[in-house]
């Protein structure tokens, strides 16, 4: 049984090219380290194609009330079991797998629309393609007149994002294989790398290993824009600096960082400095803690945009949304419902003060605060001290003096009926 399904994955990978090149057939059907040996191995496949052939997958069947389509189905089947599979992985799923809820969000910040370039240049398993596209369905759009790119430096990651898309119905996107910082691989006939409309990630966290060396030499000039190299052992903002590299005039980007890039100094520092003079700043929103797989640290998304409205021109809204309104607690994780999402883009597209919440800070504030982005420094979500005036503290101390008086009177009673009176 192992070597007919090694052979109907090599068909079925035929049938794809080049989509599903080398993907299908990377599963050794007869991988005793797997399924054991041969009796073995073929009682777990029999049973599996017994319990798949019993069900009726065809689009007929599976096609909603919603008219959706089959591939609605086994793909959301398919990612069900990637959230299942990340959830069991524990931190090693966070290298493949973002929370939806806040993809979700940085898509709805992003607002992409039909007829646009959008790329993820650390696709994972391609959710924010896919919600990407998805968005762009539910606004009326026809998500055949998008353009979905994006690379993963980890084959077996690659894998899943590539199945991901085909079985979502979006098998025009492109998927690149390899290192984005290192070795990009969309890039146009002359060598140069693609522009998009809208760029859109969670890289790994403060990678010690992003290819500092190469920077300095980088043929696509990715790493000499905004005044500095990213330190050898973090490479956040060198993934920034890609993706800005890689957003057309008009683009936006939507990107999941740590805290530490709004403030840590030295080189990174000079970026920060160096993105937010060049006015490409329009968003830093905090969100809470222990959102993401493998990462207890609380994150930031924030949303670059090369051409703001005029009237954000000259200035960043600060969001804190790690407060208790914001996100609903868990034991193991902590999750951003619907609910909280929404209040978090109402807030980004009034783009307005919101007392403990939101704050828009322009230019010469962040300038005096040394470029320091930390959200504390903008946002003060501390209750309040009620202030008493001289009249109502003197009111309340009248009062205590009174009741302490009675309790002094009332214990001397006491103690005169003990025999103790003083």
């Amino acid at each position: 049984l192992g070597e007919v399904l090694n052979v109907a994955s090599a068909a079925i990978e035929e049938a794809n090219t080049p989509k599903l090149d080398n993907i299908l057939r990377n599963t050794n059907w007869n991988d005793e380290s797997k399924l054991g040996g041969p009796q073995n191995r073929d009682r777990i496949i029999g049973r599996l194609l017994q319990h798949f052939g019993e069900l009726d997958l065809t689009d007929d069947n599976l096609t909603p009330a919603d008219g959706g389509g089959a591939v609605n189905v086994l793909g959301n089947a398919y990612e069900y079991l990637i959230r299942e599979f990340a959830d069991d992985a524990g931190k090693k799923g966070g290298e493949f797998y973002t929370p939806r809820s806040v993809v979700q969000l940085i898509v709805e910040l992003l607002r992409p629309t039909e007829g646009m370039r959008i790329c993820d240049p650390t696709a994972g398993s391609a959710g924010m393609l896919i919600y990407a596209a998805q968005y762009v369905e539910r606004q009326g759009g026809d998500v055949r007149n998008l353009v979905l790119h994006g690379q993963e430096r980890n084959l077996g990651t690659l894998a899943i994002g590539k199945l991901n898309l085909l079985l979502h119905g979006l098998r025009s996107a492109r998927i690149e294989g390899s290192d984005t910082i290192a070795d990009p691989l969309l890039l146009d006939e002359r060598g140069r790398l693609l522009s998009y409309d809208r760029v859109i990630a969670n890289p790994p966290f403060s990678l010690k290993e992003w290819g500092h060396d190469f920077a300095p030499n980088d043929p696509h000039h990715r790493f000499d824009r905004y005044g500095a190299i990213p330190p050898k052992t973090r490479g956040d903002l060198a993934f920034l600096q890609h993706m800005l590299a890689t957003t057309n005039a008009e683009g936006m980007v939507g990107v999941v960082m740590p805290h530490g890039i709004l403030f840590r100094g030295g080189a990174e520092g000079k970026i920060r400095r160096g993105i937010v003079e060049a006015d490409l700043f329009e968003a830093i929103i905090g969100l809470a803690p222990n959102l993401f797989y493998g990462a207890s640290i609380p994150v930031a998304i924030c949303i670059l945009n090369k051409r703001k409205p005029a009237e954000r021109r000259g200035k960043i809204l600060f969001i804190d949304a790690d407060q208790d309104d914001y996100f609903r607690a868990g034991k193991a994780q902590n999750h951003l419902d619907s609910e909280h999402a929404e209040k978090i883009v109402n807030a980004f597209e009034a783009y307005e003060e919101v007392d403990r919440f939101a704050h828009i800070a322009e230019l010469d504030e962040i300038e005096e605060n040394d470029f320091n982005l930390n959200i504390s420094r903008y946002v003060d979500t501390t209750e309040p001290i009620e202030v008493l005036s001289v009249e109502e503290a003197l009111a309340q101390l009248r009062e205590a003096e009174r009741r302490r008086d009675e309790a002094a009177a009332r214990m001397d009673e006491l103690l005169a009926e003990l025999g103790y009176a003083r």
